[in-house]
């Protein structure tokens, strides 16, 4: 009995290493993101150079990123893949119902810095009402979340996610 238990442990800690080393391996190959883009939230150049997609706040504490002409055409001279990372990025902002008009407002202030429409999107918190998926379906958004972030290097402009940005660039 003792020497089951004992092949039973040995399967399981042989099983979470291959998925934690799987995890990793996907992590390193996988694109790198960026979040919480926006002019007046300071980010390290390097953060901005090595994300392949950067995930922007259209009005963050009121403030479009139209106010800053220059940082648009900024980013976009970047060639980077842009996303929409909520609207005003508000806590847990899209876990509450939120209506077409609200999502309008952050679609057309990304468009009108960047000139086209966005087709990412990315809750703030990774939280989002049932209704707000269905919402951001259909109006053609591809949704981002926590599967996401499991197998993608996500750093933050802030230094504010669950784990450092140097935390981060380890794994």
């Amino acid at each position: 009995m003792l020497k089951k238990r004992k092949n039973v442990l040995i399967i399981v800690l042989s099983l979470i290493i291959v998925i934690i080393l799987s995890i990793y391996s996907i992590r390193k190959f996988s694109q790198t993101e960026l979040d919480d883009v926006h002019p007046s939230i300071p980010c390290e150049n390097e953060l901005i150079q090595k994300s392949d997609i950067l995930w922007v706040i259209p009005l963050f504490e009121n403030i479009s990123i139209n106010e800053y002409g220059e940082w648009c055409i900024d980013i976009m001279g970047l060639n980077k893949t842009l996303g929409l990372h909520g609207v005003h990025h508000t806590y847990e902002e899209f876990n509450q119902n939120i209506g077409e008009g609200y999502l309008e407002k952050g679609i057309d202030e990304f468009e009108d810095c960047f000139g086209y429409r966005p087709l990412m999107f990315k809750p703030p918190q990774l939280t989002m009402s049932n209704k707000n998926k269905e919402l951001l379906k259909n109006n053609g958004f591809i949704s981002k979340g926590r599967f996401n972030q499991l197998f993608h290097k996500v750093y933050h402009c802030s230094d504010t996610g669950l784990f450092s940005n140097k935390v981060v660039s380890i794994f």
